[in-house]
């Protein structure tokens, strides 16, 4: 068995291995069960590839992440070790051919997600194999306490009783106390050695602003530090509205979102790593498996859902370990927004049982039937069917999901693609020679710019809104024009497939789980208000409080946040003092929004900001709707 360092020096180059990992490895090594907690670009790859190189045997690594699994197979091919991943879409041919690579062709690693651990093809190639490690990668995604929940990861357990002798390594960057916990009792592990490394990041500073001139502050924090970028949104067309506006400030930017075909957002992402001071607006889409070391800002200009979100996003800025920050602005808007919209719309058990019937019932399930047959879904369809509220619904159908009674495969948002073939002149003729050609290519040009020039996502629940034309007669008059070849049409009619896993029995198949509903809307509540926490205590440190809310104690100052940082320069000193009387009497003037407080006072933006903050905890000031600060006397 060659020894870990040599591998690390053959394989990555390095003469030694970063805090914590050389006792993980060996951890591994002498067959023990072992959990790593590591921050964000902690190395905890190399916790499993090493021990799996010094044994004979190939490690079957369960990742959640396509985009991970497809870098690290590279990554390790490029080494000149041989690793495969079972990844979506592939043939029942190719399936079993790389099966058959994986147990007979030398493979030191295979790749693969929980989902496809589940097929009973995949299961009977894996108790043929000689396994020497697995390696269970954002374990925390087994808790169903935590953030990111994948029940199908409580299927994983099936790799125990496969090789029980096997030792198992569970990773994570997030956990809080009671997910860590539920994740080793989940996971089944023996005795195992926990290593937890501090999720500090002394180069990362985190900063939070009330701010109502969101746009402006951000063009700002890009303009005085350039370099690679993420800002965060909340919805898909946020993305492309921000990028844009970005774009027309003269910045580097492109978005990205669920929404998109999967070779674009390939290309978006190769087009932010490698353009330089490249900014990419996203949804939490761009998420867990962007690996990419030289992020210098993440941006979120509305508040998170949850903390443990937050640090997952905010931690992928600075992982090269040079100076980055992750803000966070917000305004009094975005916190009503924020329980809104993952509070008030929570489903309760009793909204739960008329939605599981309401589903059965649209579906045309009889009683005791159902389980594991596939449908179709429209959420828009489906909510104006029955006048549901669609929040609440989409929120409901989550929980379900989360709870094991159906399986929610989600692509919301996806449009039908059109494009028109013909010039505007031989396309108005046709219209004047077939009415309902005319009607629905008139209302479509109305509301799409560009649509002849190239492919235009188009809402066809929009479209027959504005014309009043059911969708099925759209689609009807669409596919008639297409075969006439006056445009190219690429038809997504669904949003979502449902999967029932257990047969319908009404009330009595939610029953079971009340008390796991209770407690989990009670957990989304907890989060919504340590979000809300986070951002406005102005006294305490902010990764301070971040980590101590994912169990780590006697946490010190971290000297580089914005509470910090206010602290250090002495937040009712003299100078201080002066900046909030002339805000003060300024605004006796009338309300004004904090880029116009800042242009009309000589003082540094960051004292104004500052000083603003300073009379809003003080209660001297407030924010109105258009978010404008006013005197409150």
């Amino acid at each position: 068995m060659k020894h870990p360092l040599h591998l690390l020096r053959e394989y990555w180059g390095h003469e030694q291995f970063r805090p914590l990992q050389e006792d993980i490895i060996q951890s591994v090594l002498n067959g023990r069960d072992t959990v790593a907690l590591l921050p964000t670009g902690g190395g905890k790859s190399v916790c499993f590839q090493i021990p799996a190189l010094a044994t004979e045997g190939i490690c079957v690594v369960v990742s959640p992440l396509v985009a991970l699994m497809n870098d690290q197979v590279n990554g390790l091919r490029e080494k000149g070790i041989k690793a495969l991943c079972l990844a979506g879409g592939i043939s029942q041919d190719a399936l079993t051919a790389l099966l058959d690579n994986a147990r007979f062709g030398n493979y030191k690693f295979l790749y693969l997600s929980p989902e496809r651990l589940q097929q009973e093809q995949v299961q009977n190639a894996l108790r043929k194999m000689n396994v020497n490690v697995i390696a269970v990668d954002e374990a925390h995604c087994i808790s169903q306490w935590g953030n990111d929940f994948r029940p199908a990861y409580q299927h994983i357990k099936v790799l125990r009783e496969m090789h029980p002798l096997i030792p198992i390594i569970a990773l994570t960057a997030t956990a809080t106390p009671e997910v860590l916990t539920d994740t080793l009792a989940q996971l089944q592990l023996e005795q195992p050695q926990v290593f937890k490394s501090s999720f500090a990041r002394n180069n990362l500073s985190y900063k939070v602003y009330p701010e109502s001139d969101k746009r402006y502050r951000v063009s700002q924090l890009l303009k005085d530090h350039p370099g690679t970028a993420i800002v965060y949104v909340r919805n898909r067309k946020q993305t492309e509205v921000f990028s844009r506006q970005l774009q027309n400030q003269g910045f580097s930017s492109t978005f990205y979102h669920g929404g998109l075909p999967p070779k674009e957002k390939q290309q978006r992402l190769e087009a932010w790593k490698t353009t330089p001071n490249h900014v990419m607006v996203a949804t939490n889409a761009f998420g867990m498996g962007i690996d990419f070391a030289h992020v210098r800002h993440v941006i979120h200009i509305q508040l998170p859902e949850s903390l443990e979100s937050y640090f997952q996003e905010a931690g992928r800025a600075g992982r090269d370990g040079k100076a980055a920050q992750a803000v966070v602005l917000y305004d009094e808007s975005d916190k009503t927004l924020l329980k809104r919209q993952f509070v008030d719309t929570l489903p309760s058990v009793g909204d739960l049982k008329k939605l599981y019937r309401t589903l059965n019932n649209y579906f045309q399930i009889s009683y005791g039937e159902g389980a594991f047959t596939e449908h179709d879904f429209s959420l828009v369809t489906f909510c104006q069917t029955y006048g549901l509220n669609p929040m609440v619904t989409f929120n409901g159908l989550n929980t379900l999901d989360r709870i094991g009674v159906l399986q929610l495969s989600k692509q919301f948002g996806r449009k039908s693609k059109l494009q028109f073939l013909v010039s505007s002149q031989q396309l108005l003729k046709r219209f004047e020679e077939k009415v309902a050609f005319s009607v629905v290519g008139k209302t479509i040009l109305r509301i799409y710019g560009g649509i002849f020039d190239a492919p235009n996502a188009v809402n066809l629940e929009l479209v027959a809104s504005k014309s009043g034309i059911s969708v099925d007669r759209i689609i009807t008059t669409l596919k008639e024009m297409e075969h006439e070849d006056l445009l190219t049409l690429s038809l997504f009619e669904t949003d979502a497939k449902i999967t029932f896993l257990v047969p319908r029995e009404d009330d009595r198949t939610i029953n079971p789980f009340s008390k796991d509903i209770t407690q989990l809307n009670e957990k989304k509540k907890q989060q919504v208000h340590a979000v809300l926490q986070y951002v406005e205590n102005t006294t305490q440190c902010l990764q301070g409080q971040l980590l101590a809310y994912f169990g780590e104690e006697s946490v010190q100052p971290c000297g580089n946040c914005s509470v910090c940082l206010e602290k250090t320069q002495g937040s009712i000193k003299v100078k201080t003092l002066k900046v909030t009387d002339a805000i003060l009497a300024l605004l006796k003037e009338g309300p004004m929004d904090s880029r116009t407080v800042s242009e009309n006072l000589t003082f540094a933006e960051t004292e104004v900001l500052q000083g603003l903050q300073w009379l809003l905890d003080r209660k001297k000031i407030k924010l109105n709707a258009v978010n404008q600060y006013y005197r409150t006397s």
